[in-house]
């Protein structure tokens, strides 16, 4: 019996089409689903981004790690770390932290005063600088004070009324300097130049506080006498510009060297008998030290 030879079956090469095409459909499916991806990213990169720059320029980070960490003295936390913050073993209760205030830049100031008081820099009544501590006018005894006195020429009203209306104007805290020359003083009202000068520098004060409307808090006066010259005393020019008020606008740096005030009022003066600051209380009328020699008592804003 015969039988029919089978016919040979073609082989087909186009099957690699059919996993080539599920391939090409997959890499399509992955590279859609990664575009919709990273566009929800982008929004979510962009809040998380957005955050870390508002925490990093309000200083959130900082507050954040010292109240997870804690254990740093003075430093509220809580860990136990090094057993010293609240949270520690050996914590101790502290007194509430104070408010801070946010101390304003002194340049734009300096240049602004500069313009205002063009007229008496130009005559030499004042000068103006920065300092590490903030900035400082001096105000010349002979533009703004009769010699030996501390009664303020109405004469200067004018160019200080300008200084407080800047003043008015800041956040930082003031401090009111008196400086004299080296010769000694003794007269009927002062009986040496500590007194002479912290007597000018509450004059000051007064001033500012009830023509101009400066909040006395804001204010600490001071009396170097001869101790802070900023020429020799040699010659007759120099003990001129020795003999000055400095009204000093604290920045950061200064105000964070003043003593700290918990009490809430304005603390009063302590003498002793080093060669530091005689100051005088805030919007007293007493003209400083109490008997002759070195004498110091303090007045510091109250930090807030």
């Amino acid at each position: 019996m015969s039988r029919k030879a089978k016919a040979a079956e073609q082989e087909n090469h186009e099957r690699w089409l059919v996993s080539y095409a599920d391939f090409i459909t997959l890499l399509f499916a992955f590279f859609v689903v990664m575009f919709a991806s990273s566009q929800t990213d982008k929004g979510k990169a962009q809040q998380v981004s957005e955050s870390v720059k508002k925490a990093l320029e309000e200083n959130q980070v900082a507050a954040a790690i010292a109240g997870i960490l804690g254990g740093t003295v003075n430093d509220k936390g809580k860990g136990n770390a090094m057993m010293k913050g609240p949270g520690g073993v050996n914590s101790k209760p502290t007194a509430a932290e104070p408010n801070t205030t946010v101390m304003a830049e002194l340049l734009p100031t300096m240049k602004a005063l500069t313009k205002d008081l063009e007229d008496e820099i130009r005559a030499g009544k004042l000068q103006l600088h920065l300092e590490r501590r903030g900035l400082v006018i001096s105000l010349r005894e002979a533009a703004f004070f009769q010699s030996g006195n501390d009664t303020i020429d109405t004469v200067g009203y004018a160019s200080i009324e300008k200084i407080a209306a800047v003043i008015k104007g800041l956040p930082n805290p003031i401090r009111m300097e008196g400086h004299t020359d080296s010769v000694p003083i003794h007269n009927s009202r002062f009986r040496s130049n500590w007194e002479l000068s912290s007597a000018r520098s509450i004059a000051m004060l007064n001033l500012v506080s009830t023509r101009c409307g400066i909040p006395e808090i804001r204010i600490a006066v001071a009396g170097y006498a001869d101790k802070v010259p900023i020429e020799t005393n040699d010659t007759e020019e120099g003990r001129a510009r020795n003999r000055r008020v400095d009204v000093v606008i604290l920045n950061q740096a200064g105000y964070d060297a003043e003593p700290e005030n918990h009490g809430g009022e304005a603390k009063g003066g302590k003498e002793n008998n080093g060669g530091g600051p005689n100051a005088s209380s805030k919007g007293g009328n007493s003209s400083g030290a109490s008997s002759a020699g070195e004498h110091t008592a303090t007045a510091a804003p109250q930090k807030r």
